[in-house]
């Protein structure tokens, strides 16, 4: 069966079981959308910028466990969708990028819209490929799905030139990848496994640091089954929220620079750490060289590259997570730590993370709570980075699994709304809601009009200071309130929603709050609600950086006025 390769490639893509594709065409990739109209199956989003392509199909991957496909054409085309990629392969998301090129004659020949995009994403991608026969396009991409979603996942670029888009070629599509030196380990190593067991049935004073590896794993059950089994209080990471329900009493929240004091408090004093499916990002630690001063660490990772890469670790377990807790499981005793538990509860009490002070000004704290209180937690969050990502990661109360999207390693501006129509279009009859900032969201905000034209029904929340919040916060604490660069002029995001055709409203105070939001849920498409929040608000607790997590920074307790 003899076809083009723009033809393979659609035909690959359907063997893969592709359903969407987020993607902006130009002259190098015109054959692909060309042999699209032979594929009904296989739905294109246009999106407004290449950046939002990458990041909504990001968005996708996250919420389904599928493959998140975005395509582009050469040069510029391809050069935008970089920021998406290094994302993607910072929080372990399965993406495969399809890009256009130059005609192989012209390659290297600084030709019209060329540029190396296989050269320039080395380092932030899991592999990538340039075909350079059409008889080689199918063997390509399945090689690229394969590795895009096994192991640790991560993001796949495929550069195809348009001459071999143009190009026929014998279709026969392989049964199986042959990838000699890609090696996969599963299953934990036998022996650490018991040494871990070991070490968690002897414990005092044991905490798990429960990371997106468990997500990406979908290792929930096994993970609770451990926590309960063992009664051992679980913290997650940013990219863990949401793989623990946190109205649990073994949750204990988030970690690290803007985690709660308390749980901060837990992982200095503890005797053990269990790592599961994390990598000891700074965030998480604050300084390295004092992070869990007192306890033993194991670390769970299907990576082996992460183990022992940012912290000392005394037991490594190279495996998937879902695989190596179940293995656990089977090892260790029940176990009672109700000395551990009730000195944590008293931290807890005497550290009040996330108290929302009363007061008559409207803070975005607040805000995200009452999206809590009138979903009922049942919705997905999207968020970009920022004050807008830790008050939605405080303040939400995440009890659904992987309900929490966003951008972590990267920390990426402008991931939020795009992001937030890769995971509406992957879970359709999920409510999704779109948190961001002011600042965040003017990175990306042409992609109303994807949310228009595709009837994306997302729920976008602004959490408008007029500020970038979060610099400005550092600014505030850091540089003696020298705000240089930070105060943002912003436009009026309602006239904007109206002018794409999208219903929206402004919200100034508090009695405001819950009407708007209850009016964005009965309303059956996307809708935008601008709170404009207390400028100067910061987000608290925070550990300074360079300090260590026990040196956390929390709001003054307001002082009791005698009658």
């Amino acid at each position: 069966m003899t076809k083009t390769g723009a033809q393979i490639l659609c035909e690959s893509l359907v063997m893969e079981g592709t359903e969407v594709i987020f993607g902006f065409p130009g002259g190098a990739i015109l054959p692909f959308y060309d042999a699209l109209l032979q594929y009904p199956q296989l739905r294109h989003i246009l999106v407004r910028h290449e950046q939002g392509a990458a990041h909504a199909a990001d968005g996708y991957a996250r919420a389904t466990g599928k493959v998140g496909v975005c395509v582009a054409t050469s040069g510029p085309g391809a050069a935008n969708l970089v920021t998406g990629i290094a994302n993607a392969c910072l929080d372990s998301s399965p993406i495969i990028a399809i890009t256009g090129q130059v005609a192989r004659p012209f390659i290297g020949k600084d030709a019209f819209q060329e540029v190396d995009i296989t050269g320039i994403t080395v380092p932030i991608t899991k592999h990538n490929y340039l075909v350079l026969e059409a008889a080689q396009m199918a063997k390509t991409v399945k090689g690229a799905f394969f590795i895009a979603q096994t192991g640790r996942p991560g993001p796949i670029l495929i550069d195809i030139p348009r001459d071999v888009l143009q190009e026929s070629a014998e279709f026969v599509y392989p049964d199986k990848v042959d990838l000699p030196g890609y090696k996969l380990t599963l299953q934990g190593h036998s022996a650490q496994i018991k040494r871990a067991a070991e070490l968690i049935n002897t414990a005092r004073n044991p905490v798990i640091i429960a990371g997106r590896g468990v997500i990406i794993s979908k290792a929930y059950t096994e993970l609770k089954e451990l926590a309960e089994k063992a009664q051992i209080p679980v913290i997650t990471t940013l990219l863990g929220i949401s793989c623990f329900p946190e109205t649990h009493v073994l949750s204990l929240g988030m970690l690290g620079m803007h985690g709660m004091a308390y749980a901060n408090m837990a992982v200095t004093n503890a005797d053990l750490v269990i790592a599961i499916g994390m990598r000891f990002d700074d965030r998480a630690t604050g300084k390295v060289s004092a992070f869990a001063p007192q306890a033993r660490i194991i670390q769970i990772d299907i990576d082996p590259a992460e183990i022992g890469k940012n912290v000392r670790v005394d037991v490594p377990i190279v495996g998937d997570v879902k695989n190596v807790i179940s293995a656990l499981n089977k090892q260790i005793t029940p176990g009672e730590h109700i000395d551990w538990l009730r000195q944590i509860e008293q931290w807890r009490q005497e550290h009040p993370s996330t108290e929302i002070r009363d007061c008559d000004e409207l803070l975005p704290q607040y805000v995200v709570r009452q999206i809590w209180e009138v979903t009922k937690g049942d919705a997905t969050i999207v968020t970009g980075v920022g004050q807008n990502q830790m008050w939605s990661a405080q303040h939400f109360i995440y009890t659904k699994p992987n309900s929490f999207i966003s951008s972590g390693g990267l920390g990426t501006m402008g991931f939020e709304l795009p992001g937030a129509i890769g995971v509406k279009v992957g879970r359709p009859e999920e409510t999704v809601w779109c948190i961001a900032g002011d600042g965040g969201f003017q990175m990306t905000i042409q992609e109303l009009a994807t949310v228009v034209q595709e009837n994306v029904a997302i729920k976008i929340a602004i959490i408008n200071n007029g500020y970038l919040g979060m610099v400005r916060q550092w600014q505030e604490l850091f540089y003696g309130r020298r705000y240089v660069a930070t105060p943002l002029l912003g436009p009026d995001f309602v006239k904007i929603a109206e002018a794409y055709g999208i219903a929206g409203l402004r919200v100034k105070n508090k009695r405001e709050v819950i009407p708007a939001i209850e009016r964005a849920m009965e309303y059956s498409g996307p809708f935008l609600i601008d709170f404009m929040v207390e400028p100067e608000e910061n987000v608290f607790p925070m550990v300074p950086p360079g300090a260590t997590l026990a040196e956390v920074i929390e709001r003054p307790k307001p002082q009791k006025v005698n009658p």
